[in-house]
């Protein structure tokens, strides 16, 4: 019990360390879509099962990691950590992630949306969508005081982050609570890494999607949430990685939307490795999944969107001071 407790300290005290580099913004600032108080219902980090997860949130955040002011392109990427719809792994697939996002001057945010539960939302289902819209939209609203340019705003998920991702990527048009502006939810990119995409049950993680919508969807639920159904020639180009031998989240997910982008003419580079399973973030081992990050820093370099073409970003040092 000692030895547990003491791993747990050295955790939260790493997600403190963590975040003393970062700067928390309140995604809707009290004014949540949908919510229904219940008090009850607190939101914990812990490290069971040896992932740190962030579980139970009702006021979704933005934790957003500036780019260095020497290396800043103006480019940003909000960062939607996997769990299942259950947890927020919000260190391998969170922090750690924006650190290196960080590195290739980018400005990374950690999106803590609300995991959908009936407790807490009138519509569960929609729940995640508008946390996810709404971070497009805060970070494009303030682009400016942040050093970042507003058209080169991306999405990242990994597996259940993968959905919400891909929602956003494909549901950025669908209003799912009341605008106060006309700012676009549209990402201009998205990374999407072990991703659920589909609702198929063939093929869906089926926690995931009883999560999201129950244990008895209708046809159109499903069809509606299965996000390689909704691609459109206006959805934004892909990144996307996968594992053969994914266990929890099948490798047809990234397979399907990446054919759906082909389809419609949206560019898409997929990267299918031999093994690597699911859950390893920026990598785990000496195996081929774990060169996926160079082969992304690779693709946004190519597509454009590691290079300095805006002044936008002089006012990056100006908020560092």
């Amino acid at each position: 019990m000692i030895k547990k407790n003491f791993v747990l300290l050295i955790l939260l005290l790493m997600v403190g360390k963590l975040h003393a580099q970062s700067k928390t913004i309140d995604l809707w600032k009290g004014q949540v879509p949908g919510a229904i108080i219940y008090s009850s219902y607190q939101q914990s980090v812990d490290s069971a099962d040896n992932w740190v997860k962030m579980r139970f949130v009702t006021d979704p955040t933005l934790v957003m990691y500036q780019a260095p002011a020497e290396k800043a392109n103006g480019t940003a990427v909000i960062i939607c950590p996997g769990g299942g719809y259950w947890g927020l792994a919000v260190s391998h697939e969170g922090e750690q992630v924006a650190q290196w996002l960080n590195s290739l001057g980018v400005t990374a945010f950690v999106l803590n949306y609300r995991l959908p539960n009936d407790s807490i939302m009138v519509d569960k289902s929609i729940a995640p969508l508008q946390d996810g819209q709404e971070a497009i939209r805060t970070v494009r609203r303030r682009a400016t005081e942040w050093g970042i340019d507003p058209y080169k705003i991306g999405i990242m998920g990994f597996s259940a982050g993968g959905h919400l991702a891909s929602s956003v990527s494909t549901h950025y048009n669908e209003e799912v609570y009341d605008l106060v502006d006309n700012t676009s939810a549209r990402p201009d990119f998205s990374l999407l890494i072990y991703p659920v995409i589909s609702m198929d049950e063939h093929i869906t993680h089926a926690g995931s999607k009883s999560n999201l919508l129950g244990e008895n969807p209708s046809p159109e639920q499903v069809n509606r949430f299965s996000n390689e159904l909704q691609v459109s020639s206006d959805t934004p180009p892909a990144f996307l990685v996968h594992s053969m031998d994914d266990g929890a989240v099948p490798v047809q997910n990234s397979i399907g939307y990446a054919l759906a982008l082909e389809k419609h003419q949206v560019r898409s580079e997929l990267h299918i490795y031999q093994s690597g399973g699911h859950g390893y973030g920026m990598g785990r081992s000496k195996n081929t999944e774990s060169s996926w990050p160079e082969a992304c820093s690779k693709w946004l370099e190519s597509s454009g969107f590691l290079s300095v073409e805006s002044e936008i970003i002089k006012s990056v040092s100006e908020y560092q001071k």
